[in-house]
């Protein structure tokens, strides 16, 4: 690779009889995006797998969420732009493509930062191609991590999978980054000591609340409320309600005065 670092990545040799393998290689080798992690080459000998990708100097974005730390590893600033690097890749997924690409598995594992901390969507193996004028597609069975999957995901009475369905999965990755709390299943939450963040999140936002701890920096209060806001609308349980990624990406840009709060329609724990 000319002295260039990489990343290879093994498939296990359980996962299926290649359609992983095929997936990803045919999906990522048409995508040219800086928001994109870009593919330099594959290797399928035998049973063996792999596939070479850059190298991503500072790992997943999972690493550098606050769970319980004191201190957060990212500046509120920082934390927008990360967000909004994330959105414009799955936009151009959604709609810059000749074929619509549903990525299936959103989540901050799955989000790669280089040596700038520009992020870069990554593991296509459960992704889906469709027609850009395609507003449904049929799956099998659920793709994806529990705890990012829509509600239709798991029942069609919530209505049809979608590209949507990969909103809703961002807009809870923002709420694991917010909040420093990892992502849990709707429907496991509410044990004794477990509550269903989301739900936490949006009564935090309750007229006379603060979403985060005083900094004494307007600013970063301002971009903690606009991140959840953001979020709250793109995990409304009805497809229809999300806004799409060109939305969201253009609600990011906007200032806080003009965002409106979504109706509380997600399940209660």
């Amino acid at each position: 690779m000319s002295g260039i670092p990489v990343a290879v990545k093994i498939l296990d040799r359980s996962s299926g009889d290649g359609e992983t393998f095929v997936n990803e290689v045919a999906t990522i080798g048409r995508i040219h995006h800086v928001n994109v992690v870009c593919i330099l080459g594959f290797c399928s000998e035998g049973g063996t797998r792999a596939l070479v990708y850059e190298f991503m100097e500072n790992g997943s974005l999972d690493n550098y969420i606050s769970r319980g730390n004191r201190n957060p590893k990212f500046s509120y600033a920082d934390m927008l732009t990360v967000v909004m690097g994330i959105a414009e890749g799955i936009e151009y997924l959604h709609q810059g493509c000749d074929q619509r690409i549903l990525h299936f598995d959103i989540k901050p594992h799955n989000i790669l930062l280089d040596h700038s901390f520009t992020p870069k969507i990554s593991d296509f193996g459960l992704s889906k191609l469709c027609p850009r004028d395609q507003s449904y597609v049929t799956i099998s069975a659920a793709r994806g991590t529990m705890g990012y999957l829509a509600p239709e995901m798991y029942s069609r009475n919530f209505g049809m999978v979608s590209y949507k369905s990969d909103v809703y999965s961002f807009g809870m990755l923002i709420l694991e980054m917010i909040s420093g709390r990892k992502s849990i299943d709707p429907l496991r939450a509410g044990g004794q000591n477990e509550a269903y963040f989301p739900e936490w999140i949006y009564d935090q936002l309750a007229p006379g609340m603060k979403l985060c701890s005083s900094t004494g920096m307007e600013n970063d209060e301002d971009i903690m409320k606009k991140l959840a806001i953001v979020a709250l609308w793109c995990i409304q349980w009805s497809p229809e309600n999300r806004p799409s990624t060109t939305r969201v990406v253009q609600m990011l840009g906007e200032q806080l005065k003009n965002l409106q709060m979504p109706p509380k329609s997600f399940m209660s724990s």
